[in-house]
């Protein structure tokens, strides 16, 4: 098998199949690693892939210049959002100057990117997705609109932001902007579908996923909850436990304080705000360039300090990659094998299983509230 970089190094950017001339390049996924396997019949040898993968030069990364805790004003924005809105908030102000947003939306059954250049079509971007998304599409769609004189906003994980930036090249990036997203790691979405039809679910047939509101984490399809609302699902278990990434997560060359992107944002974890306010959200914004600097503050947010050493040990992706379970082998070999994901998260993590289940209890007792 004759592989674009390393074996089960691949993070799925796609920007080399996009690159090739001769289509001759797929991904494999296989659950637990993804690799950009080259039909070497159909190649001609022009290393185009190898030279756009970022796996196989060094990418160019700065430390933080500026760094800010904060929230978006608007209150609906901050509601709907995962941490305190600063994405949406940052996107709404660059449509608003008469700029185009390329971001994460989930659309028959699949996570890709779209372009947005309307304040309503940011609504398409709200909330986390904890799982691998497809950017392939957009690379030659985002080149052509900036080499047409459009300013771009790119959202989304360090490593699509790395594909996008080597994808468009030095000469274009004055009107390339970038925001990465923290990351911990991200699973093949075929996890994610295999989960799904486990409880009954048809991920093509759903409008709408979310994975998290404000700081709890819990999966709902069309606004219903998988299992009680207020229980953490088995799903979110395996990911907050790390056991479901993809290989490559494990070894991540982003997971560092020097980032790729113009901007970086997560949460704030570890703020010194009141824990009412945390509970409400509040976004870590980290600017690695004056461009980042100067998009925040056109941003409709309110921006206080943060103690970035604190903010550092409380987000360890800005220090290293996810550490790879023990048991991440078998959580594969018997999800592969055909196992129920539930069964499976319920034997590796029973005590946490067990806590869930008291929960539900007194939830269903109405002795605890599932808010």
């Amino acid at each position: 098998m004759k592989t674009v970089c390393s074996k089960d190094n691949c993070v799925g950017c796609m920007a080399c199949i996009e690159l090739c001339p001769k289509n001759a390049i797929k991904i494999v996924d296989n659950l637990s690693s993804y690799n950009a396997v080259i039909d070497e019949e159909q190649c001609v040898n022009c290393n185009l892939c190898h030279n756009v993968c970022q796996n196989n030069a060094n990418v160019e990364v700065a430390r933080p210049i500026d760094w800010k805790q904060g929230w978006a004003l608007d209150n609906s924005i901050r509601e709907s959002s995962s941490s305190g809105g600063a994405a949406q908030a940052i996107e709404l102000a660059f449509v608003k100057a008469g700029g185009i947003v390329c971001s994460c939306t989930f659309s028959s059954g699949e996570f890709g990117f779209s372009f947005a250049e309307t304040e309503d079509e940011i609504k398409a971007f709200c909330g986390s997705k904890y799982v691998k998304s497809t950017p392939y599409g957009v690379y030659k769609k985002i080149k052509r609109k900036i080499q047409t004189g459009n300013k771009v906003l790119f959202v989304g994980l360090p490593c699509q932001v790395a594909a996008v930036k080597k994808y468009v090249g030095e000469m274009y990036t004055k009107n390339l902007y970038t925001i990465d997203l923290i990351c911990h790691g991200s699973p093949s979405p075929e996890i994610l579908r295999k989960f799904l039809e486990q409880h009954g679910i048809d991920i093509n047939k759903i409008q709408n996923v979310q994975f998290r509101t404000n700081t709890r984490f819990q999966l709902k399809e069309n606004e219903r909850y998988i299992g009680t609302k207020g229980v953490l699902d088995r799903y979110s278990m395996a990911f907050l436990n790390a056991i479901c990434y993809t290989e490559n997560c494990y070894r991540c060359q982003f997971a560092k304080l020097e980032r790729i992107s113009d901007i970086t944002l997560g949460d704030s974890w570890g703020s010194n705000l009141s824990k009412e306010e945390q509970k409400n959200g509040v976004s870590l914004i980290l600017c690695q360039t004056e461009k980042g600097m100067k998009l925040v503050e056109s941003a409709e947010m309110k921006l206080l300090d943060v103690d970035l050493q604190n903010a550092v040990e409380h987000n360890h992706q800005l220090k290293a990659p996810s550490q790879m379970p023990t048991s991440r082998n078998v959580f594969f070999e018997r999800l592969k094998s055909g196992e129920r994901m539930d069964s499976i998260v319920g034997q590796l993590y029973p005590k946490q299983c067990a806590k869930q289940f008291v929960k539900k209890i007194l939830i269903k007792t109405k002795i605890m509230g599932g808010g």
